[in-house]
């Protein structure tokens, strides 16, 4: 991926099978497992410090609704249901390193896409790609530091500079429950590719502007080095590309909540 990348209360709708006392839901037996995230404030992007462009120009950002983000990289298995009952088309090959649990590698941004609105009829929800500004949020998961973890990660944390993929929620989870936000694969996100902060907004809205042949791809692989796998760490990827380190995670847009302030 390296090669190819521009480095640069609750009150949900019913859901088929309930939902768990730690506000996770999943809307059928081979949909996601979701995770409600507060509504809340954090600083977006790096220092100058750190000299990155991407990703600057640091600012604070209000993700204004709740929203729920898959506790895990969507997996083989479940990209494979939608294969079955035929919304999606495409069927990637796992290079031998398992299908079932682990994260689905070779599907593009298009196909990502294809996944949601097949998800999104199959449940009467609007799932969707997160936006890369909702990503990071969740990633920090309260924090401002390089990792959800604290200013360095370990091969105990997550799956980096390693020969391949391995099963999701392998490494603990950060403070929202999330599992693999750093490593694993590379995720895509909603958001055309612009090559800074600059006019981008500050409510977690995706970015339809700038170029659209490409889409932020956020969380560093199985196949980086630890620098790629920061919260801030932002990259692109053409549309159409299907790589064997870039797979993707699905969000859905909620209610109103009290915030959480991480700055």
């Amino acid at each position: 991926m390296r090669a190819t990348l521009l480095i640069a209360g609750l009150a949900l709708a019913p859901c088929a099978l309930g939902e768990p006392q730690d506000g996770a839901f999943r809307d059928c037996s081979v949909c996601p497992e979701m995770v409600v995230i507060p509504a809340g404030t954090f600083t977006r992007g790096s220092s100058a410090a750190d000299k990155r462009p991407a990703e600057l120009p640091q600012q604070v950002v209000r993700i204004e609704s709740r929203i729920a983000i898959g506790r895990f990289e969507v997996t083989f298995d479940q990209w494979d249901a939608c294969v079955r009952e035929g919304g999606c088309s495409h069927v990637p090959d796992d290079r031998n390193w398992g299908r079932g649990p682990h994260p689905v590698i070779h599907v593009s941004w298009e196909d990502a896409r294809q996944y949601v609105q097949w998800l999104s009829r199959k449940t009467g929800r609007d799932y969707r790609l997160p936006s890369e500004t909702e990503w990071e949020y969740a990633a920090r998961a309260g924090t401002a530091t390089p990792y959800a973890f604290g200013e360095h990660i370990s091969p105990q944390q997550a799956n980096y500079y390693t020969r391949g993929t391995i099963p999701v929620g392998g490494f603990a989870p950060n403070r929202f429950g999330l599992y693999d936000m750093h490593g694993n694969v590379w995720e895509w996100t909603e958001d055309c590719w612009n090559p800074d902060y600059s006019h981008a907004p500050r409510n977690g809205a995706s970015r339809r502007a700038g170029d659209c042949s490409r889409h932020v791809v956020r969380g560093g692989s199985w196949d980086d080095y630890p620098w790629f796998l920061r919260s801030a760490e932002r990259s692109s990827g053409s549309a159409t590309v299907r790589l064997n380190d870039l797979g993707f995670r699905v969000a859905l847009t909620l209610g109103q909540s009290q915030g959480l302030s991480a700055r």
